[in-house]
């Protein structure tokens, strides 16, 4: 439990809640979930409430950490976004969200940059070396992954990373964690954009990838796989939301924007054929592997953008699940679905804003909302996760 509000509150833009009692968190999120039903004129058959999670600290298993300063020519800080100020990066030492292990490698790290004199990639002007630090957790297997996010080299000092005294000092912090380090990566990254891209993975030690277990099922998480943030939450909003889904015995089910196919891989155990769709094409090798790895030749993945792989899809699937990003699904893809007429449509978001617009579209178009409940998977944040079960009129 957090027993005390952060220390960085009022300058870190990573919580929306911090100091909010948590009984008022969920209240306050719930609110805002069915004032975005009722705006939309959502009929909802049964609404299932509104729960907490289970765990509300140190739930997060991956941390994305960017290089930067406080201020101009200021001193190299490892952390996360001042609040309000893109160019501003705050040390965060002892973030309530994350393992602690965490924390110790963040100031680890730092320490080591900072005696390299290595210099920060600026968001402007392109120079310098470095540029993130992301850290991945197997919560069931205390498994790390490290992965530290540089330019292929500093132009300006001439100098590149000390991949070796990287290594040898991660390996020196292993006495003070609680979980094992297996893998030590390095990806170089010279795009000029703000974001984690991976144009060169290195492997220095170890693996590139970490085991976690789910739903009963095992899974290889590689260091660009997506996979849900807080394990005990989101298992327990899957077993739900497949829990509202009718008999699937001998059934077809389309799981739509599936990631690493955790939904498809529990559905394939008892429907007839699961066929998972996912644009992103390291989470479908990742899907395929972790299919095999749990001995399930029922599954089908497919890369490649929904609204695109719908047309190349024979047959008419009497289940259909979604999980789309954020911004919810392209409202192209909306008619492609109904077109079908699946039985049942299983509708699972990050974000109830977009969702309640899809659910507008499917109201109107021959379903309707049997079911629906929301959680928040995300304490202290201001993401809520929603679920609704859709039946064909």
């Amino acid at each position: 439990m957090v027993n005390e509000i952060c220390k960085y509150k009022e300058l870190c833009g990573g919580c929306a809640y911090q100091g909010v009692p948590y009984e008022q968190q969920v209240a306050e999120k719930e609110k805002e979930v069915l004032g975005y039903l009722e705006k939309k004129k959502i009929r909802v058959g049964k609404y299932l409430g509104f729960e907490g999670s289970p765990v509300i600290s140190a739930y997060r298993n991956k941390m994305e950490y960017t290089f930067g300063n406080m201020e101009r020519g200021g001193e190299m800080q490892l952390g996360m976004h001042k609040k309000g100020q893109y160019l501003s990066i705050l040390n965060i030492d002892g973030c309530q969200l994350v393992d602690p292990d965490f924390s110790r490698i963040e100031m680890a790290v730092l320490e080591f940059c900072r005696e390299k004199g290595y210099t920060f990639y600026h968001k402007k002007s392109h120079v310098g070396l470095m540029r993130n630090l992301v850290i991945r957790k197997g919560e069931r297997t205390g498994e790390l992954l490290i992965n530290i996010v540089t330019a292929s080299g500093d132009k300006i000092l001439e100098t590149d990373f000390d991949e070796e005294g990287f290594c040898s000092m991660l390996r020196g912090l292993e006495p003070e964690l609680n979980s094992e380090i297996v893998g030590i990566l390095r990806t170089i990254n010279d795009d000029p954009s703000d974001k984690v891209t991976a144009e060169q993975l290195k492997i220095l030690e170890g693996r590139d990838y970490y085991n976690e277990e789910i739903m009963g099922l095992k899974f290889k998480v590689s260091a660009f796989s997506f996979f849900q943030t807080n394990i005990a939450a989101v298992e327990r909003l899957y077993r739900e939301a497949i829990g509202m889904v009718d008999d699937i015995s001998g059934k077809t089910v389309y799981d739509l924007y599936c990631g690493t196919g955790t939904i498809t891989q529990t559905l394939a155990r008892s429907a007839k054929t699961a066929i998972g769709v996912e644009i992103v094409e390291d989470a479908v090798e990742a899907a395929k592997a972790n299919a095999e790895l749990n001995g399930l030749d029922n599954c089908q993945f497919i890369a490649g953008d929904v609204l695109k792989v719908l047309d190349g899809l024979n047959g008419a699937p009497e289940v259909i699940v979604v999980d789309p990003p954020r911004a919810g699904m392209n409202y192209r893809v909306l008619p492609k679905l109904t077109s079908r007429k699946p039985e049942q449509i299983l509708y699972i978001s990050c974000n109830p804003k977009t969702m309640v617009d899809n659910l507008a579209f499917f109201q109107e178009n021959g379903y309707r909302i049997d079911k629906f409940k929301a959680y928040d998977n995300f304490p202290f944040t201001d993401h809520t996760e929603s679920v609704a079960k859709l039946t064909r009129v």
